[in-house]
Protein backbone atom coordinates (compact mmCIF):
# COMPACT_ATOMS: atom_id res chain seq x y z
CA UNK A 1 0.00 0.00 0.00
CA UNK A 2 1.13 3.37 -0.78
CA UNK A 3 2.14 6.21 1.69
CA UNK A 4 -1.23 7.87 1.65
CA UNK A 5 -3.68 4.81 1.71
CA UNK A 6 -1.57 3.68 4.72
CA UNK A 7 -2.05 7.49 5.90
CA UNK A 8 -5.90 7.03 4.86
CA UNK A 9 -6.40 3.62 6.67
CA UNK A 10 -4.65 4.78 10.09
CA UNK A 11 -6.64 7.97 10.76
CA UNK A 12 -9.82 6.18 9.69
CA UNK A 13 -9.22 3.14 12.17
CA UNK A 14 -7.90 4.91 15.22
CA UNK A 15 -10.09 8.30 15.26
CA UNK A 16 -13.90 8.33 14.68
CA UNK A 17 -13.81 10.72 11.14
CA UNK A 18 -16.35 12.17 9.66
CA UNK A 19 -14.23 14.08 6.89
CA UNK A 20 -10.69 13.59 5.40
CA UNK A 21 -8.90 15.20 3.10
CA UNK A 22 -5.84 14.33 2.32
CA UNK A 23 -3.22 15.98 -0.10
CA UNK A 24 -0.21 14.84 -1.38
CA UNK A 25 2.12 17.94 -2.13
CA UNK A 26 5.17 16.10 -2.87
CA UNK A 27 4.93 17.04 -6.86
CA UNK A 28 5.11 21.03 -5.62
CA UNK A 29 8.85 20.15 -3.56
CA UNK A 30 12.29 19.17 -5.06
CA UNK A 31 11.50 15.69 -5.14
CA UNK A 32 11.92 12.61 -7.15
CA UNK A 33 8.65 12.27 -9.61
CA UNK A 34 6.29 9.78 -7.72
CA UNK A 35 7.64 10.78 -4.38
CA UNK A 36 5.30 10.60 -1.36
CA UNK A 37 6.75 12.34 1.16
CA UNK A 38 5.07 15.84 1.45
CA UNK A 39 1.23 15.69 3.29
CA UNK A 40 -1.45 18.02 4.22
CA UNK A 41 -4.76 16.95 5.64
CA UNK A 42 -7.74 18.06 6.62
CA UNK A 43 -9.18 15.22 9.70
CA UNK A 44 -12.99 16.34 11.04
CA UNK A 45 -13.46 14.22 13.66
CA UNK A 46 -15.51 14.14 17.29
CA UNK A 47 -12.36 12.78 18.93
CA UNK A 48 -11.25 16.02 18.61
CA UNK A 49 -13.81 17.50 21.12
CA UNK A 50 -12.15 19.12 24.35
CA UNK A 51 -8.72 19.29 22.98
CA UNK A 52 -6.51 21.71 23.00
CA UNK A 53 -4.96 21.80 19.08
CA UNK A 54 -2.09 20.22 20.19
CA UNK A 55 -3.41 17.56 21.83
CA UNK A 56 -5.51 17.09 18.91
CA UNK A 57 -2.10 17.05 16.47
CA UNK A 58 -0.51 14.34 19.24
CA UNK A 59 -3.58 11.63 18.29
CA UNK A 60 -2.11 12.74 15.07
CA UNK A 61 1.27 12.13 15.25
CA UNK A 62 0.65 9.38 17.69
CA UNK A 63 -1.63 7.26 14.51
CA UNK A 64 1.32 8.05 11.86
CA UNK A 65 4.34 7.88 13.84
CA UNK A 66 5.83 5.31 11.57
CA UNK A 67 5.09 7.41 8.83
CA UNK A 68 6.13 10.15 10.17
CA UNK A 69 9.79 8.03 10.95
CA UNK A 70 10.06 7.36 7.36
CA UNK A 71 8.71 8.46 4.06
CA UNK A 72 6.89 11.03 5.50
CA UNK A 73 9.36 14.48 4.88
CA UNK A 74 6.94 17.33 5.58
CA UNK A 75 3.18 16.86 7.31
CA UNK A 76 0.52 19.32 8.08
CA UNK A 77 -2.73 19.24 9.71
CA UNK A 78 -5.85 21.12 10.42
CA UNK A 79 -7.69 19.50 12.85
CA UNK A 80 -11.44 20.20 13.67
CA UNK A 81 -14.81 18.90 15.32
CA UNK A 82 -17.87 18.48 13.49
CA UNK A 83 -19.03 21.51 15.27
CA UNK A 84 -16.41 23.53 13.88
CA UNK A 85 -16.56 22.35 10.59
CA UNK A 86 -19.84 23.90 10.10
CA UNK A 87 -18.26 27.47 11.03
CA UNK A 88 -15.49 27.16 9.01
CA UNK A 89 -15.73 29.00 5.73
CA UNK A 90 -12.20 28.10 4.39
CA UNK A 91 -10.37 25.88 7.01
CA UNK A 92 -7.30 24.34 4.52
CA UNK A 93 -4.89 26.80 3.29
CA UNK A 94 -2.28 25.89 0.61
CA UNK A 95 1.16 25.65 2.10
CA UNK A 96 3.59 27.75 1.21
CA UNK A 97 5.90 26.72 -1.87
CA UNK A 98 8.81 25.06 -1.19
CA UNK A 99 11.79 27.88 -0.60
CA UNK A 100 13.57 26.23 -3.98
CA UNK A 101 10.90 25.98 -6.15
CA UNK A 102 10.34 29.85 -5.53
CA UNK A 103 13.34 30.38 -6.05
CA UNK A 104 13.82 28.93 -9.18
CA UNK A 105 10.32 30.70 -10.63
CA UNK A 106 12.08 33.85 -10.31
Amino acid sequence: MNVEGRIREKLQTQLHVELLEIINESPHHQVPEGSETHFRVLIVSKDFRGLSTVKRHQKVYQALKEELQGPIHAFSQKTLTPEEWGVVDSPVLSSPPCQKKARDSV
